[in-house]
């Protein structure tokens, strides 16, 4: 019998999921917007807050069953969400201050997230293993130090200015990205990589692939941009649609991301790197009309992912499965203990590269103002703690199938990421807020660290501002 008109089609549930997820999201932009002018709240923030506002309303609602609209699919992440935001990101640098500081990037980057890699993975081979969580191998141990290398850039600029502060802005932004690629390059090829022959021969190898990936994706990156506008210049779709330049614009782009993909070369570095080479070629071969649409839509693109993946780290946070598994195993303070020495290990493997390869970055340069500074070492070093969605796909990818796990020892492990994205997050963005635009109150103004107006609060806001920059403080920070 074929369903009338009122009633509910099959996948009723499913669609109710997606409506709520989607009105989630709506709300989370308004009060985004409502927080605009609000210094100690930033989107990212927000809908992480958010996330765990529903996720605690879900998980009440189900009676302590669900807490998840949605099931975390790393496919849907590496897929669909993370190509708008990476390619955003190369298309809206500012490209001279990149590849003036690229060196130092690419050695924050490359070197530095495999010095972060080493001190991690044989961190938690001496550390973790004391805790007796479960039978964990060396590859377990080795995945670690790669998900944990991960840094999430996206909350650090939304504090930093790409106006204000363009040179520590670059640094930041330029390792984010290359390290995220950096990250998955490596937890890659130690999935395929037979460590129970390992050999000086097959190490070799192993570097020699992990440079060939690198080279081969920003290759393709360069060759998929300067093909678009080779493409857009010369059929000039603009004189009877512009529809078509933004449309091939978009699907260019994506299209470099999955060749990349299926070429088993890296993804990210791939689509940025098209990103930078669109916006200065093929961008000035569109309309005028099309160069303010496909601004504004890569833009749009990329807020709505990283909205939505901030909005289900949250809500995921509360996942009441993997909890369960976990306090029914492991006491609370094997947990603690587990977070808390991986965590130690992140603040230790990240500042034994920073500042070491800051001192050799700044021999090569000759003015002071190319040189990076003390302070902008520190603030370099902790914004590089924030982990976000990467480090979550990446745990889900090694120690979870489809969303879900009934180990002990892989559940804890999530549980832990998980913990350590919220928490490095939320600390590292007042941290960053306090140091990197370093609030200075003078009159009834506040300037960042190039004395640069960014707010004139009222009174009121002015008192409840300095008791919440003394509480700060007085934490150590």
């Amino acid at each position: 019998m074929g369903l009338g008109l009122g009633d509910p089609p099959a996948d009723y549930g499913s669609i109710m999921a997606v409506g709520l997820f989607v009105a989630l999201m709506c709300i989370c932009i308004i009060v985004g917007h409502l927080l605009e002018e609000n210094r100690w709240m930033n989107e990212s923030t927000t809908a992480l807050l958010l996330g765990l506002g529903a996720g605690t309303v879900i998980l009440f609602a189900s009676s302590g069953k669900n807490s998840r609209l949605m099931v975390f699919s790393e496919d849907l992440f590496f897929i669909y969400l993370l190509p708008p935001i990476i390619f955003n990101a190369g298309f809206q640098v500012k490209k001279k201050q990149f590849f003036r500081n690229f060196m130092t990037i690419t050695l924050f980057a490359v070197v530095g997230t495999l010095i972060s890699f080493s001190i991690i993975s044989l961190g938690a081979m001496g550390l973790i293993s004391r805790l007796n969580i479960g039978s964990l191998e060396l590859g377990d141990y080795l995945a670690l130090g790669a998900i944990f290398s991960a840094t999430d850039s996206v909350c650090t600029l939304q504090v930093l200015s790409q106006d204000e502060t363009p040179f520590l802005y670059s640094l930041v932004f330029g390792e984010g990205v290359v390290n995220d690629a950096t990250s998955v390059v490596l937890f890659n090829a130690i999935q395929n990589f037979d460590l129970g022959n390992f050999s000086s021969l097959k190490f070799l190898q192993f570097i020699g692939n992990f440079l060939y990936l690198f080279g081969a994706s920003t290759f393709l990156g360069v060759a998929s941009g300067l093909l678009s506008a080779y493409v857009i210049k010369k059929l000039y779709f603009g004189r009877h649609s512009t529809d078509r330049e933004v449309a091939i614009m978009m699907l260019m782009a994506y299209l470099s991301y999955m060749l990349a993909e299926l070429l088993d070369l890296s993804g990210i570095l791939t689509v940025f790197f098209c990103g930078i080479v669109m916006s200065h070629y093929t961008w000035h071969n569109v309309t005028e009309s099309s160069r303010v649409t496909t601004k504004h839509a890569f833009a749009t693109l990329s807020f709505i992912s990283e909205t939505f993946l901030f909005l289900y780290v949250g809500m995921d946070a509360l996942d009441i499965e993997k909890w369960k598994i976990v306090s029914e195993t492991y006491s609370p303070m094997k947990s603690i203990a587990l977070s808390s020495i991986i965590l130690a290990l992140v603040l230790v493997a990240r500042a034994a590269f920073v500042f070491p390869l800051s001192y050799l970055s700044n021999l090569t340069k000759e003015t002071p103002g190319e040189k990076i500074s003390i302070r902008q070492q520190v603030i370099i070093w902790w914004a590089g703690l924030m982990r976000g969605a990467v480090s979550i796909a990446l745990a889900y990818n090694k120690f979870a199938k489809s969303g879900h796990t009934q180990l002990p020892s892989n559940a804890i492990m999530i549980t832990s990421t998980i913990i350590i994205v919220l928490f490095s997050t939320i600390v590292s963005f007042l941290f960053l807020l306090n140091n990197a635009i370093h609030p200075s109150i003078q009159g009834n103004k506040i300037s960042n660290m190039n004395n640069h107006i960014i707010w004139k609060p009222t009174s009121r806001q002015l008192l409840i501002l300095s008791h919440l920059l003394r509480f700060i403080r007085s934490l150590g920070y």
